[in-house]
Parts: structure tokens; sequence; C-alpha cells
């Protein structure tokens, strides 16, 4: 019970300070690729990729292969096509993805109670706005999403350059901001740019990682952010 007051006390301690909320998108919002797996994205990629004349760039990831692709020299044409392929697949998958469990609550709430709210993803803005469309999340974002683009491959997390974005565009502090990712990458964006941040981990693996990174508060549910939020408000 001890152990639980603290983390309730500290949760609230993070949650009470922010005004400004950047989210990650596949995670914390949704799981993308739950209907549409990555790893099938990956290979339809590959085959793209080879009907290309392109070899070597095998993964189960679709986007360390755009990364990888986008390391080699003298491909900008086929990465940003690569990219654009990419972005069509995460469009067709984010209608189709899972709502992560309290998600939509908490961003109505969060929205209702004057805080403004950002996206800040490494998938492309397009397919996070297809999705918010899709669950009526769009006003409480808009115009704050901000995505991976072709041309700015190297400035994804952990660059914080997506978070500054949302800041400067939201005229935000960043003490006076909170990011939730559920990735190193995205700890690392913040930590680069003093926001604090809070881990969402649905499963062990991803627990372990954020721990590991250091991420000093990790949630395995929104519900208790959720109703740390509603208490205070």
């Amino acid at each position: 019970m001890a152990e639980e007051t603290r983390t309730h006390r500290d949760l609230a301690e993070v949650v009470r300070g922010a005004r400004y909320v950047l989210f990650d998108f596949d995670g914390p919002i949704c799981r993308l690729f739950a209907r549409w797996p990555a790893d099938a994205i990956a290979r339809q990629q590959q085959q793209w990729l080879a009907a290309r004349g392109w070899e070597g760039a095998g993964s189960d990831d679709p986007h360390l292969m755009l990364m990888h692709v986008a390391a080699q020299p003298g491909t900008d044409d086929l990465v940003r096509d690569l990219e654009r392929h990419l972005t069509h697949q995460e469009v067709r998958a984010a209608a189709s993805a899972w709502p992560t469990p309290y998600a939509d609550a908490l961003i109505r709430t969060w929205y209702a109670v004057g805080a403004r709210l950002a996206v800040t993803t490494n998938n492309s803005a397009e397919a996070a706005r297809c999705y918010l469309r899709g669950r009526g999340l769009d006003d409480c974002f808009e115009p704050h999403v901000y995505g991976r683009t072709a041309e700015a491959l190297d400035r994804i997390k952990p660059d914080p350059y997506l978070l500054k974005c949302a800041l400067d565009a939201m005229e935000a502090a960043p003490a006076d901001a909170l990011m939730i990712g559920d990735a190193p990458t995205d700890l690392a964006a913040a930590r680069a740019v003093g926001v604090p941040f809070l881990g969402y981990a649905r499963n062990v693996r991803k627990d372990d990682a954020l721990k590991e990174a250091g991420a000093p508060y990790v949630v395995s549910s929104l519900e208790p952010v959720l109703s740390v939020l509603r208490e205070q408000r």
C-alpha cells in the first residue's frame, strides 16, 4: 500500500505540472500495426526495393529499413519514394489500429480542462491525422501533429526536432510540458529539450527498455493517469 501511495503521489506531481502534453502516437495513443503487422509491411518494402534493384536492406522493422536506405549515398530519390510507400502503408494501418485503453478519455479530459496537446511521432503525420479523425480526436490536437518526412529523416526521435517544433508552435516552456512515450528514443528526445517524461509500457519488454534507459516514471496503463487528472480537476 505504501508503494502504491508513493507511486500515485509521484504520478500526481508529474500530471499536475503539465499544461502542454506531447504524445507519441504508436503506443500511447494506439497500436498502429495491431491488425496490419509491421513485419508484413517490412516484407512489402523488401519486395518493393528488390523490384528496383536494391538488395541488402532486410529488416522486420519498416522504419529501420527506411533509415538504412537513407544512410546510403546517392539514394535521395529512392528514399523519397520509399518514405511515400511507408506513409501509404501507415495510413492504411491507421484505419484498423487498436485504440490504447483509456487513451481517448485521457486525451478528451486533458483537452477539456485546458491543456494544449500535440503529437510528436516518428510515423507520418498523415497516418496520425487519419487515426485521430477516425476517433473524433483531431480537434484536440490540430494543428499540432508533427511526424516523419522524407526531407528530414535525420531529425526524428531521438533527435528533439519534432518536440521543439511542437513547443515552439505552442509557445510552451519545456518545464510546463510533459512527453508521453513508449520508447527510449522518446525519453532521449524529451531529455534533450528538458521536457518531463512519462513512460507508457504495454508489456514487460517495453517496461524494461524504458527503465533501463532511465525513465523516472513508467505506467503499464493510462488509467491511473486519467484518474489523477480527474481528481485534480
